[in-house]
């Protein structure tokens, strides 16, 4: 017999809709997701750039009333909660703070929520740029750990924020940039009972990059952030039988005579633009065999980044009658396969990679009344 129940969509959300210094500096005054979002140009037939927010609702996340609004919104469709990225830099530097510090101030933005911290450096690559490091990241410093984790203490404090058994949750974006991973973690879970939780739940969320099994066994659960977790399993894949391949060339001596013609390849292929079936894509999210109790499952709305990389990746083929069939399927497979009810779509508002549940101008409201129908058929 199929097992019910209530499962608990929470949306990735993306606070970089007010601008700050740092992008001043490193992109002009005045920046913000928007601008990026506004300059996108369709890069082939039928490619759906630029997006538009519904009535030109480029708004700011700084104004009196907007996250109350969204949080309102999103429950109406079947959202429980919202996942906020969070930045932490060397020294204990914050950016895109003001929003999360705001709603922690205001109770009128009623809607469950956690936190995920966005442990990257802050470079000009994450625009379509170079390397060039705008915000450094500082793992060793153990003492400004401390003040971090004391720093996400008020939040876990808030009867607002999602927790499992009195612990609070926290995802880590990119836990393999972490050195010494097994120390930065034994600090945080100790801190953390410290403040008088039972523990803390930790979330890895590109848990698909990870080699190192001890690592993963570091952390609670793992997501299977969406799109990316199913395209990087399928080109893990595809590299495995290459890498077959290429043992079998070297037998046969034929591996330097290929080399240079496969380095030409590569090459070219580095500035082109990548299409990858949304179709394709999310039958393998379906057709996924889940053999670890430790996973979350992922979902995505539609991914593009090419309003912020140029020649960047479009998942293409998405609309919201497909997303809803989608959801429905991967509701089902949840309640059938996957031991956590949490599940984590990509995303409520990252406009710069079109993955976003807001309205906009193509389609109104569709996506998320989408999501709505695929939650209350599993309730009904």
């Amino acid at each position: 017999m199929e097992k019910k129940r209530k499962i608990k969509p929470i949306a990735f959300y993306l606070p970089q809709f007010h601008s700050i210094p740092e992008n001043d500096a490193a992109y002009g005054e005045g920046f913000t997701e928007w601008t990026n979002v506004k300059k996108a140009k369709p890069l082939f037939e039928h490619h759906y750039q630029p997006r538009t927010p519904l009535n030109n609702n480029y708004y700011c996340l700084l104004d009196d009333g907007v996250m109350e609004k969204q949080a309102e919104l999103a429950k109406q469709y079947g959202l429980y909660g919202f996942c906020y990225y969070h930045y932490w830099f060397k020294d204990g530097k914050k950016v895109l703070e003001k929003p999360l510090e705001m709603m922690l101030r205001n109770r009128k933005i009623n809607i469950p929520f956690c936190l995920c911290w966005a442990n990257e450096n802050w470079t000009k690559r994450w625009d379509g740029g170079n390397n060039e490091i705008i915000l450094e990241q500082d793992y060793d410093d153990k003492e400004q750990l401390k003040k971090h984790i004391s720093y996400l203490i008020s939040f876990f404090k808030d009867e607002r924020y999602i927790k499992i058994n009195n612990k609070p949750i926290l995802i880590i974006y990119k836990p393999d940039q972490i050195p010494k991973l097994d120390e930065v973690i034994k600090i945080i879970r100790s801190e953390v009972r410290r403040h008088g939780f039972d523990g803390i739940v930790l979330i890895s969320q590109h848990h698909s990059f990870y080699f190192n099994k001890k690592d993963l066994n570091l952390f609670d659960y793992h997501i299977q952030f969406q799109p990316l977790f199913s395209y990087v399993d399928s080109l893990n894949r595809k590299w495995s039988l290459k890498n077959f391949i290429k043992k079998m060339l070297i037998k046969m001596k034929l591996v330097n005579i290929l080399g240079y013609t496969r380095n030409k390849i590569n090459s070219t292929r580095q500035e082109k633009l990548k299409v990858v079936s949304y179709d394709d894509v999310w039958n393998s999210i379906l057709n996924y065999k889940v053999h670890d109790k430790k996973l979350i499952a992922g979902a995505f709305v539609d991914w593009d980044n090419t309003p912020r990389r140029k020649n960047g990746t479009c998942f293409y083929g998405s609309n919201p009658e497909k997303y809803k069939y989608y959801m429905k399927q991967l509701i089902k497979k949840i309640n059938n396969e996957y031991a956590s009810d949490l599940l984590f779509i990509n995303a409520w508002n990252e406009w710069g990679e079109s993955a976003y549940l807001e309205p906009d101008e193509k389609y109104s409201y569709k996506y998320l009344e989408a999501l709505k129908e695929a939650v209350d058929d599993r309730e009904n």
